[in-house]
């Protein structure tokens, strides 16, 4: 029973699909009378079918070798194309995370919505996110991959707008949609381009493909930075990084998917890719330089804002620079060892401070403080988060980090130095929201702010218990290194910066030593970090005030020359037209009387001319 479980793990998709298919029923337009709360409902009930699906097909994958099926999809004049899935240990793993992830999330929404007449569309939509990033773990095919991220690219767009009666979430959505399209363009292009080298789509064949391969140096570089500039936008990374900021506009719900698991889907094409990138060194160099820039910037700016999500989701960008500097140093298995991690640590502290968001109906970090005595399983919550996310034993980052630099400790030290201060500055910027929500004095938007529903409370609680659980998970699975191999001089530098970084924090915004606001001396950099290094300004008097300039110009081209010769052309066609019509009697006889004294006066010409 179990063996064929695991054979049929390619309908784990196929769950939330019929959920969304069937809470889109209750749209106002359709069913009436209930209300849209079934909608919730059934995708709960679709979503934990397609968890209990994975967890039994798990222990059939477990140390197995992977498992290839083909589904065509497409079969017209002897052209074929069939959908490559993958079976194994890693994909069955990643639809858990996915599966449970949203499970949680959904019990979540179901508190948090709950006045909100948007119930059908914002669990269609969450169904939707689940089903392409179930489908995209099983994918086996670049070509495939490259149509799921689409279609989580269009989800993301109709999430973050589901509020479009705001003009700031509208906007939010459209930003969100047109930046990651820039990078879906190029990675379009090296979808497109690789096909006619290597001949095939497929990942298992591009890995034995990219064995053997002998491409033009040039056209290799190309070609890698073409599929590395797809993820970099997915992935929120430096300068494709500002829609993960503009999608916070959106329901926090959707958040917890988007910032720890939606993220991450441009990180796992690039792992999948990650044998033909390795033929560029040039790609390879981008990845880690994009990471570093990205991780650091991502935790400075962080720090400077006064916003909960806006401080979360550059955070969630730093983290992805460290999967991109894995990536790019071949340490693949410590990147999927860091998605894990982040995306439960990421979720738990999106899920605290959005219920903090909830009912205080703030997200003004400065609004904030004293919470502690009023929501103190909330701030436990937080506080397992905190420990989740930073490279803090026993718990998951501190492995997946400590597997990364241990393996950068003799080649690339400098790297190292990269993932030691992201890791302090992180520690830092977490404790600082801790030390402004929770510490303090009690502020108007706090005096009444009680524990949350069960709805929302469960969930989070339930997400601290699988943080705090899963390094023994991974220790049951045999995923972690025992402790006579440890670099201990590697694994005291992460502690040491993890204590620094909180301590630092816990010192400046938990005690009351230092006034708060802090203003620094130098209010130039202060800012210059608050408004983001200001490339939101860059971006719209570069690439918006270009794209304008030449829509513009366009316009006025297709105006005034294009219309222009088009229009001469009609008024001169209708000017002739009246002419000719005022020259039509209706009568034959005049007619031919015409022709022929014409004709009898260009003969007389003519004769006239020859003598």
């Amino acid at each position: 029973m179990l063996q064929f479980l695991a054979q049929t793990a390619w309908f784990i998709p196929c769950y939330p699909l019929i959920g969304m298919v069937i809470s889109s029923l209750w749209t106002p337009s359709i069913i009436r009378r209930t209300g849209p709360r079934p909608a919730g409902y059934v995708n709960l009930i679709t979503t934990l079918c397609a968890f209990l699906h994975g967890v039994a097909s798990f222990p059939s994958v477990w140390h197995q070798p992977p498992q290839y099926l083909n589904i065509t999809w497409l079969e017209v004049s002897g052209l074929t194309l069939d959908i490559p899935l993958e079976i194994s240990t890693t994909t069955i793993g990643a639809g858990l995370v996915i599966t449970s992830l949203n499970l949680l999330t959904q019990i979540y929404a179901i508190g948090y919505l709950e006045m909100d007449w948007g119930w059908a569309r914002f669990f269609a939509l969450l169904a939707l996110f689940e089903t392409g990033m179930c489908s995209l773990a099983l994918c086996n095919s670049l070509f495939f991959s490259y149509i799921i991220l689409e279609i989580l690219t269009l989800a993301t767009y109709l999430i973050v707008g589901i509020w479009f009666n705001q003009s700031m979430v509208v906007t939010g959505a459209r930003d969100a949609f047109l930046t990651k399209r820039i990078g879906d363009l190029f990675l379009l292009m090296g979808v497109l381009a690789i096909y006619p080298l290597a001949g095939t789509w497929d990942y298992r064949e591009l890995a034995i493909w990219a064995q053997t391969a002998t491409v033009d140096p040039t056209v290799m570089t190309w070609l890698g930075l073409g599929l590395v500039a797809g993820p970099m936008g997915k992935c929120a990374q430096f300068p494709l990084h500002l829609w993960l900021d503009e999608a916070m506009e959106g329901p926090v719900p959707g958040t917890v998917l988007r910032n720890s698991v939606v993220v991450s889907t441009g990180a796992w094409v690039l792992i999948k890719l990650a044998p033909v990138i390795n033929l560029s060194p040039i790609a390879l160099t981008a990845m880690i330089v994009v990471g570093s820039i990205t991780a650091i910037g991502g935790t400075l700016i962080a720090i400077a804002q006064i916003d909960i999500k806006r401080a979360l989701s550059y955070s969630a960008s730093a983290y992805m620079g460290l999967i991109f500097i894995a990536v790019g140093t071949q340490q693949l298995e410590a990147a999927l060892l860091l998605m894990l991690t982040y995306a439960l640590a990421m979720s738990l502290l999106i899920m605290s401070t959005g219920s903090i968001i909830l009912n205080t109906i703030t997200q003004d970090l400065t609004q904030l403080g004293g919470l502690w005595s009023r929501r103190p399983i909330t701030g436990l919550s937080y506080l397992v988060g905190a420990a989740g996310l930073i490279a803090f034993p026993p718990f998951g980052t501190f492995w997946a980090l400590f597997k990364l630099i241990d393996s950068l400790w003799s080649q690339h030290p400098v790297l190292v130095g990269v993932v030691v201060i992201v890791n302090a500055l992180t520690g830092f910027s977490i404790i600082r929201e801790f030390g402004l929500i929770f510490a303090g004095e009690r502020q108007p938007m706090t005096v009444r702010a009680p524990e949350n529903l069960w709805s929302i409370t469960l969930p989070t609680t339930f997400l601290a218990g699988a943080t705090l659980h899963l390094p023994i998970i991974l220790q049951r699975l045999d995923l972690l290194p025992q402790w006579s191999e440890l670099n201990l001089v590697a694994g005291s530098l992460l502690v040491a910066s993890s204590v620094v970084g909180c301590g630092f924090g816990a010192f400046v915004y938990v005690g009351n030593s230092i006034p708060k606001p802090i203003q620094l001396p130098w209010s130039s950099v202060q800012n210059f970090l608050a408004f983001d290094m200001y490339t939101p300004t860059l971006y719209r008097s570069s690439i918006v005030s270009g794209v304008d300039g030449i829509s513009r110009l366009t316009d006025w081209l297709d105006r005034n020359v294009v219309d222009g010769v088009v229009n001469w052309i009609g008024r001169t066609s209708i000017n002739s037209g009246e002419l000719l019509k005022y020259g039509n009697f209706g009568q034959t006889q005049l007619y031919l009387l015409t022709i022929i004294s014409g004709v009898f006066i260009l003969t007389l010409l003519l004769l006239k001319s020859l003598f």
